[in-house]
Order: C-alpha cells, then sequence, then structure tokens
C-alpha cells in the first residue's frame, strides 16, 4: 500500500499490515481480498464491511476485476498466498497493495471481529493440511500403505502391492 500512511512494514519485498492496522484501514475504505481457496474461506470470514473472495488460484484470471484505485489488503490464513498475491500485483502494475502479516489467524487472536459458520468448520494435523471434516474409512491394509507397499501386522514389508 504506497501512499503516505504512517502504518505498516516492509518485510520481503512486501508492504505488510498487521491485522489491527489492516481493521482500521478498512474503516478508512480498504478492501480485503481474501485469496483463501474457496473451502477455507467458509468457516471462518473476516467481518468488515468489504471483502472481496478471490482464491490465490483464481488470481492470474481475475486480477482485472479488483479496483486499481483503491487500497486493497490481502489476506489467507497465515500471510504467506497473500505475499505472494502482493508481489504479483506489483508486478502487474498494482501500487496501492499490501499483505495481511499473519492472515485470519493473527486476526482472531487480536480479538478482530470474524463470522463464523461452524457447519464449514475444518480439520487437519495443521494448518497446511485443512480440510473438510468427513467421517473417514479405512480398510486395515490401507492404513499399514507405506510408499505402495503393504506391512503386515508385525511391521514387516511386504512385496505385495496394494489395490486399494
Amino acid at each position: 500500500m504506497k501512499s503516505g500512511l504512517k502504518k505498516g512494514f516492509i518485510a520481503h519485498e512486501v508492504y505488510n499490515l498487521t491485522p489491527s492496522e489492516s481493521y482500521e484501514s478498512c474503516k478508512g475504505g480498504a478492501i480485503i481480498v481474501d485469496v483463501r481457496e474457496s473451502y477455507l474461506n467458509k468457516f471462518k470470514m473476516f467481518k468488515v464491511d468489504k471483502v472481496l473472495y478471490l482464491p490465490y488460484s483464481e488470481l492470474e484470471r481475475s486480477y482485472n476485476d479488483l479496483p486499481p484505485d483503491l487500497p486493497l489488503i490481502f489476506a489467507d490464513t497465515v500471510g504467506l498466498k497473500s505475499r505472494e498475491a502482493v508481489l504479483f500485483m506489483n508486478a502487474h502494475g498494482y501500487k496501492n497493495v499490501s499483505n495481511m502479516a499473519g492472515g485470519i489467524v493473527d486476526w482472531e487472536r487480536e480479538g478482530l471481529p470474524l463470522t463464523t459458520d461452524i457447519t464449514a468448520r475444518l480439520s487437519g494435523s495443521c494448518m497446511c493440511q485443512l480440510k473438510k471434516r468427513e467421517v473417514e474409512t479405512r480398510s486395515k491394509a490401507t492404513q499399514f500403505r507405506v510408499s505402495g507397499r503393504a506391512r503386515n501386522g508385525e511391521g514387516e514389508k511386504s512385496d505385495q502391492q496394494l489395490n486399494p
């Protein structure tokens, strides 16, 4: 985000705002561009007046639809894909863009307003593996799958390929 704003910081060639700075900027007319993929952005959403949902995977195809004259704050779960989005936008002539450092994780940690849809809750062992909650059943042979080979109950490799 260019101009005379006296907030934010530059890190790794990208202008960053904290979630609190982003929230204050939104009160002044900035727009959050949430680049999380659609299955990730339904459970917890930024609760501000102007949020655009543009998954990172669609950015190259749709970036021209974004307003070039308004401040855009790119956000995602933790600020990684949104940083890439800011670099992309800068390379395509957009100058009034910034990254929300920490993404919605830090937004929530700072107690900023969210909308939550409990029916879209996700599960996973870490942020990089989040997926929709679902009951998963697997056969015992699939549970022991390692590099395309089966293991018997004692942990020994079997030469028989699995066909789940």
